[in-house]
């Protein structure tokens, strides 16, 4: 049967993350979608295992009667319980981090205004109509140009505070009660634990499908050997699952990451001005007006910088 099986497994995993990447569908609908398309299998594979050919109407109509015979009982409703709640983590996290991404390209392209674009010539190019080329800016006046320049970008450092902390509850949500890894390798059991309930009320479901779906128009005989799958190869697969690298580290590494960026906007213009645009190795610099001495950069407040 698991040759038979894979199409929909692969339906069911394609549908999963549809869902995290924030397709317009619901857990419930892939779930149940899923046992739709194995309850035909089941039913002629386990609960009557003669039958080798179903027509396309008959096993349309075994989709279509799963929901109202329920052979699965409640497991797969609790399936779809147990996976709802860490596949809504993942899909919040991921349009956080789509949201972010259009903020970080938003403000990469914000526009400089006429008075910054002043401010950042007679910064960077007023001590060359003095032959001065080798002096570079202070860094007091580099943090008030720079400021200046990014008043409104830096308006939206508690807005990136607070979304770092949403990412952080996200991914520690994803790593408690949500874990996506557990419910995702909770899969296999679930689904077991289902046909077991089917095979072990085979004969009330066929009962009820023979009243439903009528008799099946069917060739009898035994399964051949290259349809049985070996119970020691699906515990291989299943262990082959469980050994994949965990997903913890990854959460932890990249919410760590991320933290670090939790005063990116606030410290923009010190960010800008810690590199080679100010003078470091020399006594002397450029403050907008004349050549002076270089003072340590204690702090300066930010102020809106004159034009030439």
């Amino acid at each position: 049967m698991a040759k038979e099986a894979a199409e929909p497994v692969k339906e069911l995993f394609t549908d999963i993350s549809l869902y995290i990447l924030g397709a317009e569908t619901t857990v419930e609908n892939a779930v149940l979608r899923f046992f739709d398309s194995l309850f035909p299998l089941v039913y002629s594979r386990l609960i009557n295992p003669g039958i080798t050919d179903l027509s396309e109407d008959y096993t349309e109509c075994l989709r279509l009667t799963r929901q109202d015979i329920n052979p699965f009982g409640h497991y797969s409703k609790n399936m779809v319980t147990e996976l709802s709640k860490s596949l809504w983590a993942s899909r919040m996290l991921n349009q956080a981090l789509s949201l972010g991404t259009e903020v970080i390209n938003t403000t990469e392209h914000a526009a400089l205004t006429k008075e910054c674009s002043r401010a950042l010539v007679r910064m960077q190019y007023c001590p060359h109509c003095q032959g001065l080329t080798l002096i570079r800016p202070c860094v007091g006046y580099c943090l008030n140009v720079m400021r200046g320049c990014l008043a409104s970008v830096s308006e939206l450092d508690m807005q990136w505070r607070e979304y770092i902390s949403t990412l952080e509850y996200l991914t520690n949500e994803m790593g408690a009660s949500h874990d996506l890894e557990i419910a995702l390798t909770g899969i296999w059991n679930s689904i077991n634990e289902a046909i077991l309930h089917a095979q072990l009320n085979g004969p009330q479901l066929s009962a009820t499908v023979d009243k439903v779906c009528g008799q099946p128009k069917q060739q009898e005989g035994n399964l051949s050997s290259g349809q049985i799958v070996p119970l020691k190869e699906a515990a291989e697969a299943h262990t082959l699952v469980l050994a994949h690298a965990s997903l913890k580290n990854k959460r932890r590494e990249f919410i760590n990451y991320m933290k670090r960026s939790r005063t990116f906007f606030a410290s923009i213009a010190e960010r800008l001005c810690d590199g080679d645009l100010v003078m470091r190795d020399s006594s002397t610099c450029w403050n907008g007006e004349d050549v002076v001495e270089r003072v340590p950069c204690v702090g300066y407040v930010a102020v809106q910088t004159v034009d030439l």
